[in-house]
């Protein structure tokens, strides 16, 4: 082929990708979450998708694909074609991958492009009503006094949540012990009947047993209060100051899609964070609206995978 036709083939190419970046989208777009239906990574991933689907004209379809410590999901997204009919909705879990997972199959922050840092989610520490401990002072206290024998149940090693406690016995320089559980319902059901003394979990599978005082807040970690229970003091208020440990959820997309794609979606997606049913449906789960740029979004996940591998470090996490 003459140069003059490689130049003419690479402008209508070129032309073409601008033309489709314009239209976008033109067909079905695919949500990847990488969890089991029913929670709050999926709840999120349906209710923008509605969103989305509703502003841009085309169905963006959620499609679960849970398993390797969301690994499978992330994966599938990063081996796409990277032009934006298929996006990964990814949470904490994917920054402490980076720390402990021993043969990662991707780079994520290589491998995949942020889009929008879509929601934060507040961690409360809860413990049986029999512990000794109103507050957060009086249990820090009271793990001060015994040395690894308080437990705390998780969703799972390496979850957002056993990352939460280990980040607390690293800032209050506390040793407590990690129970890991198959998900936050059963560690819910072991520490109401006693057999574990604390519970570090997300807002909406806890406020129904704080409301009936099967179990006893003692703190939020989070910056600020959550309406759904506003009498929880946070970790902040308590004298830790600037401790936060939120899961959060945020949309990725392979990496070399367009920029135009890029910036579309983010713009629209902070547009559905934005609108007042979105608002009020998350604050009821306990998931807090984000937004902000892709450049925003891109400093958060590399803050967030440098706190995790300090967290696993101290904690002498082993490798997955």
């Amino acid at each position: 082929m003459q140069l003059k036709q490689v130049l003419t083939v690479t402008a209508l190419m070129g032309a073409a990708a601008v033309a489709q970046s314009q239209n976008y989208p033109v067909k079905t777009v695919r949500v990847v979450v990488p969890f089991v239906a029913g929670g709050n990574t999926d709840f999120t991933g349906r209710t923008i998708s509605a969103k989305l689907t509703e502003a841009l004209g085309q169905q963006f379809v959620v499609d679960n694909r849970p398993g390797g410590y969301t690994n499978i999901g992330a994966d599938f997204v990063v081996k796409s074609p990277p032009d934006g009919y298929t996006v990964l909705l990814a949470s904490a879990a994917s920054a402490i991958n980076v720390a402990v997972v021993a043969k990662m199959p991707f780079d994520l922050q290589r491998d995949l492009a942020p889009v929008v840092l879509c929601v934060k989610g507040a961690n409360v520490l809860v413990v049986h009503p029999a512990l000794p401990a109103k507050n957060l002072k009086e249990l820090i206290a009271l793990a001060k006094a015994r040395p690894g024998q308080l437990n705390y149940g998780s969703s799972g090693i390496a979850s957002s949540n056993h990352m939460a406690g280990e980040q607390l016995a690293h800032v209050a320089g506390i040793k407590i012990t990690h129970v890991p559980y198959k998900g936050n319902a059963p560690a819910m059901t072991d520490l109401i009947g006693g057999h574990i003394e604390m519970n570090i979990s997300g807002v909406p599978i806890l406020v129904p047993h704080i409301k009936s005082a099967r179990v006893r807040a003692v703190g939020i970690a989070s910056l600020k209060r959550f309406p759904a229970i506003p009498e929880v003091q946070t970790f902040d208020e308590q004298g830790l100051k600037g401790f936060e440990a939120s899961t959060w959820f945020g949309l990725f997309a392979p990496a070399k899609t367009p920029r135009d794609i890029i910036n579309k979606l983010n713009v629209e997606v902070g547009k559905a964070l934005a609108s007042k049913d979105i608002q009020d449906r998350y604050m009821v789960e306990g998931l807090e609206p984000q937004g902000r740029s892709p450049e925003d979004f891109a400093k958060f996940v590399a803050s967030e995978i440098a706190l995790y591998a300090r967290l696993a470090k101290a904690a002498n996490l082993p490798k997955l």
